[in-house]
């Protein structure tokens, strides 16, 4: 006989939760990202990057997404090498350069969004935009309170 698990913690059974909804949206999206010919680090870093509010370093992008540092290096350098983003002298730290986007590199990932947005409107009959929209102020919530903890410790 066979019972659901279900003795986790809620913040456990969030991680889970996400884990698979990441493993499955990467799946759906995937044809976004192979429409501009990037890999899922390449596209990654660029949509970090892109839309970031400041020019963050390669180390910020890896604390931020919970990805090794020395990945988001390859990635960048790829994306700098393939002229999409750039390394620029950081004013607050000599050995940590901020990345930029390019030109190119904001066409690109915007030319990779409307793949995306194509997809995801054909998701829709099957979604409820309200749900989205509220789990979506959730996690952006939930991350914002567990970062403002880590900053306090």
């Amino acid at each position: 006989m066979s019972q659901r698990f279900d003795s986790r913690h809620p913040l456990v059974r969030l991680v889970d939760e996400v884990s698979r909804l990441n493993g499955r949206l990467k799946s759906v999206f995937a044809a976004s990202r192979q429409s501009v010919g990037l890999g899922d680090s390449e596209t990654m870093v660029l949509n970090a990057v892109v839309e970031a509010e400041r020019p963050p370093t390669v180390a910020q992008i890896g604390r931020s997404l919970g990805h090794p540092r020395q990945i988001v290096q390859r990635a960048a350098n790829s994306l700098r090498d393939a002229g999409l983003i750039e390394a620029r002298d950081n004013p607050d730290h000599k050995r940590a350069p901020i990345l930029q986007p390019t030109a190119r590199g904001t066409a690109l990932k915007r030319k990779a969004d409307m793949t995306a947005e194509s997809i995801a409107e054909s998701l829709l009959p099957a979604l409820d935009l309200a749900n989205v929209r509220e789990a979506t102020a959730a996690l952006c919530t939930i991350r914002q309170q567990i970062e403002t903890r880590l900053r306090d410790d």
